[in-house]
C-alpha cells in the first residue's frame, strides 16, 4: 500500500482588510469608535426592556433577544480583527478557525430563526388580535426563542460536521479577516437556509401589509410601521448573507467590504433601526436613563455627605 506524505495545516494566515499600516490604523480607530458608540446602545435596549413594565410584551421581548444575539455575534470576529491591525503576521489556529466558523453560523442561524419568530408574533397580533394574549404567552415566547437557538445550533453543527472531515493540506492563506465556510467549501446548506428564510419572511410581511392596506386607524398605522421596520432589518441582514452564500464563490473586490458590514456593522445596527423607529421604546430609554442618572447622583451625594 502506497502511503502519501501529507502535511496537515495547523494554522491559517489571514491577509486582513489591508496591508498598509496607515490604513490599518485608520480602520482600527474607526471600528473602535463605532463599537464605543453603538454597543452601549444595544445594551441599553436590553436593560430598558427588562426594566420597564410597559414594555412587557412579546414584541419587545424578541427585540431584547435580537439585541443580545447581535452583541454576542459581534464578539466572534471583531476582537481578533482589531488585534490583528497591530500584528505583522495575522494567524489563527485551525481549531480556533473551526470554532469561529461554528459560532458565526450558530448565532447567525439563531438570528434568522428569531426573525421568523418575530414575523409570527406580528402575524398573530395583526390577524388574530383577539387570541393574541392566549397564543403569545410568556412560555410560548421562551419556546420560540429557545427553538431559534436550537435551530442555529443544528445549522452550525451541520456546517462544522462537513468542514472538520476535510483534510486541509494547503495553501493556508485566507484572503479575509476571519474564517468562514466559503474559504473552505461552498456548502449548499448555508445558501438554502438563507434564501428560503428570506423568501418566507418577505412573503409573510407582504401578506401582513396586504391585510393592513385598508383602514387608517392609529393601531393600523403603528402595525404598518412595525412591519416596515422588520422588513428593513430583513434586507439589512439577508442582503450581505445572500451575497456571500447564494452565489458561486469567486473572489471579488467587494467581498471584504460586504463581509465587514455582515459581521461588524449590521449586527449592532439591527436593533438600533427598530429602536429609532419606535417612539415607545425611545421614550422608555430616555426615562430609564434619567432615573438611573438621578439615582447615581443621589447616591454620590449621600456617600459624600
Amino acid at each position: 500500500m502506497e502511503i502519501e506524505n501529507k502535511t496537515e495545516v495547523t494554522e491559517f494566515v489571514l491577509l486582513g482588510l489591508s496591508q498598509t499600516h496607515e490604513v490599518q490604523l485608520f480602520l482600527f480607530f474607526l471600528f473602535l469608535l463605532f463599537y464605543v458608540i453603538v454597543l452601549p446602545g444595544n445594551i441599553l435596549i436590553i436593560l430598558t426592556v427588562r426594566g420597564d413594565p410597559q414594555l412587557d410584551s412579546p414584541m419587545y421581548f424578541f427585540l431584547a433577544n435580537l439585541a443580545f444575539l447581535d452583541i454576542c455575534y459581534c464578539f466572534i470576529t471583531p476582537p481578533k480583527m482589531l488585534a490583528d491591525f497591530f500584528s505583522q503576521r495575522k494567524t489563527i489556529s485551525s481549531r480556533s478557525c473551526i470554532a469561529q466558523l461554528f459560532f458565526l453560523h450558530f448565532l447567525g442561524g439563531a438570528e434568522i430563526f428569531l426573525l421568523i419568530a418575530m414575523a409570527f408574533d406580528r402575524y398573530v397580533a395583526i390577524c388574530k388580535p383577539l387570541h393574541y394574549a392566549t397564543l403569545m404567552r410568556k412560555m410560548v415566547c421562551w419556546i420560540l426563542v429557545l427553538a431559534a437557538w436550537a435551530g442555529g445550533f443544528t445549522h452550525s453543527l451541520i456546517q462544522v460536521a462537513f468542514v472538520v472531515r476535510l483534510p486541509f493540506c494547503g495553501p493556508n492563506e485566507l484572503d479575509n479577516f476571519f474564517c468562514d465556510v466559503t474559504q473552505f467549501i461552498v456548502l449548499v446548506n448555508s445558501g438554502l437556509v438563507v434564501l428560503i428564510c428570506f423568501i418566507l419572511l418577505l412573503l409573510s410581511y407582504g401578506v401582513l401589509l396586504f391585510r393592513l392596506k385598508t383602514g387608517i386607524s392609529r393601531g393600523k398605522r403603528k402595525a404598518v410601521s412595525t412591519c416596515i421596520t422588520h422588513i428593513i432589518i430583513v434586507f439589512v441582514m439577508f442582503g450581505p448573507a445572500m451575497y456571500i452564500y447564494c452565489r458561486p464563490f469567486h473572489s471579488l473586490p467587494l467581498d471584504k467590504v460586504v463581509a465587514v458590514f455582515h459581521t461588524v456593522v449590521f449586527p449592532l445596527i439591527n436593533p438600533m433601526i427598530y429602536t429609532l423607529r419606535n417612539r415607545e421604546i425611545l421614550s422608555a430609554m430616555k426615562q430609564w436613563t434619567k432615573q438611573k442618572l438621578v439615582m447615581f447622583v443621589l447616591s454620590e451625594i449621600c456617600s459624600k455627605g
